[in-house]
């Protein structure tokens, strides 16, 4: 509901007949000395027309701000109507009085801005100017009031000109009221179908929160549901990680007993093949033994050394055992298999990584009964190789510092009379 700034004038116009004009109650009435004389000094609230005093009042003072005003001065109960209040203060303008002091020193400090505003008005024509700029924008028409009528430039004609203004502006806020009143019953009826429209539209935002909610309480269970499952998967792939790890733990094992798995078979081909060489060994050594005596011959020839069966017949007998070579001369490879198949063993030989690769070493060794390891013919890989494979497996590896089938001989001759020594004993000659 709007609420008219400016109340209805009250006071001693209400006295004035109906049928009075205003324009010659404006002639006719006195204006005091101080609105028509010139000077440079503004006027005091008390030098105004005392007629002046009741919209100037009700304009420039809130009725409660009044009231607290007024009440400094005057004995006044909770219950004095606002009409009393403001006709004492208008009474009290007539003279200087405390409380017109009062009022003119608030209106001053409240309007100080629109004061210097207007006080740069120096002539009349000026000073109308601002006051219709004023009432033009209809903003802070109580600073604009107070600065105009104490401004002394504000002569006669300018002083009734705004007095009918706002007494004009009283009577539009008045009408202005009543089309409110109207507006506010239609406000009031849309109001009131507003707040239908919005009954229902709570009680359909109940009825959908209930919806969702139920919908909510579903999907939270579907959730809890879902980690669940999600812990067990964790769990799982947690389980398998440390599976993985472990295989990747054991992926070198995995791969030494592939290794061993190759040379097992390895072993088992060679040995395959030595089974139907000794089938031909055999053959032959009954045919050697009847060339013996040449072959001996010529072979001491070759090396410049006593023929072995030149040196005794007390030689050793391998029956049947298998006798690896590592190492020595290439010429010297078949004289060698002859010493060792005259004492009835079968010859194996391996050049030390000459030539053949070395990691048939491990074979090989696996193969033979006997290890004869010629060091002075050998490489430090290889001849550290045999000792860590004879050692590993328990076979019998003898060294030999020379490489002559002489120093063979006796060293054959000395493992056959030990043959039956611990493992890993060794005899070098």
């Amino acid at each position: 509901m709007h609420t008219p700034p400016f109340p209805l004038l009250a006071g001693r116009e209400a006295t004035l007949p109906s049928t009075f004009p205003v324009a010659e109650a404006f002639t006719h009435h006195r204006v005091p000395l101080a609105v028509t004389s010139a000077g440079s000094r503004r006027r005091k609230l008390w030098e105004l027309d005392h007629r002046f005093h009741c919209p100037l009042v009700g304009v420039c003072f809130e009725v409660n701000a009044l009231r607290e005003v007024v009440a400094r001065h005057f004995h006044c109960t909770a219950d004095t109507s606002d009409f009393s209040i403001h006709t004492s203060a208008v009474s009290a303008c007539q003279e200087r009085s405390p409380l017109a002091e009062v009022l003119h020193k608030l209106l001053e400090k409240r309007f100080q801005l629109s004061i210097r505003r207007f006080a740069e008005a120096k002539t009349t024509e000026a000073l109308r100017a601002h006051w219709r700029e004023a009432t033009h924008s209809g903003s802070d028409l109580p600073a604009a009031l107070w600065s105009i009528w104490t401004h002394p430039a504000c002569d006669k004609a300018l002083t009734q000109e705004v007095y009918a203004d706002i007494h004009m502006i009283q009577h539009q806020v008045g009408t202005g009221t009543r089309a409110d009143l109207a507006q506010l019953k239609t406000l009031r009826h849309d109001n009131q179908k507003l707040r239908e429209q919005l009954d229902a539209t709570r009680r359909d935002a109940d009825a959908l929160r209930s919806e969702k909610a139920a919908e909510t309480l579903a999907l939270r269970q579907q959730l809890a549901e879902l980690h669940a499952e999600l812990a067990g998967k964790s769990a799982q792939e947690d389980a398998l990680k440390r599976e993985l790890q472990q295989l990747h733990q054991l992926r070198p094992a995995l791969k030494e007993l592939n290794a061993l798995r190759e040379r097992a078979q390895a072993a088992e081909t060679k040995a395959s093949e030595l089974s139907r060489a000794n089938i031909l060994l055999r053959k032959e050594l009954s045919a050697a033994q009847r060339q013996r005596p040449a072959t001996c011959a010529s072979a001491a020839a070759a090396t410049n050394e006593p023929s072995p069966l030149t040196q005794g017949s007390d030689t050793a007998k391998l029956d049947g055992k298998c006798v690896l070579c590592v190492g020595g001369r290439t010429g010297a490879v078949d004289a060698c298999r002859q010493v060792v198949e005259t004492r009835g063993g079968r010859f194996l030989h391996h050049d030390g990584g000459v030539e053949e690769n070395p990691h048939r070493i491990d074979a090989a060794v696996a193969a033979a009964d006997l290890i004869i390891c010629q060091a002075a013919c050998i490489s430090h890989s290889a001849y550290w190789r045999v000792k860590e494979q004879c050692k590993r497996t328990g076979k019998r590896c003898l060294f030999l510092k020379t490489t002559g089938i002489s120093s063979l001989s006796r060293l054959l001759d000395t493992a056959g009379k030990t043959l039956e020594a611990p493992a890993g004993d060794e005899i070098a000659v």
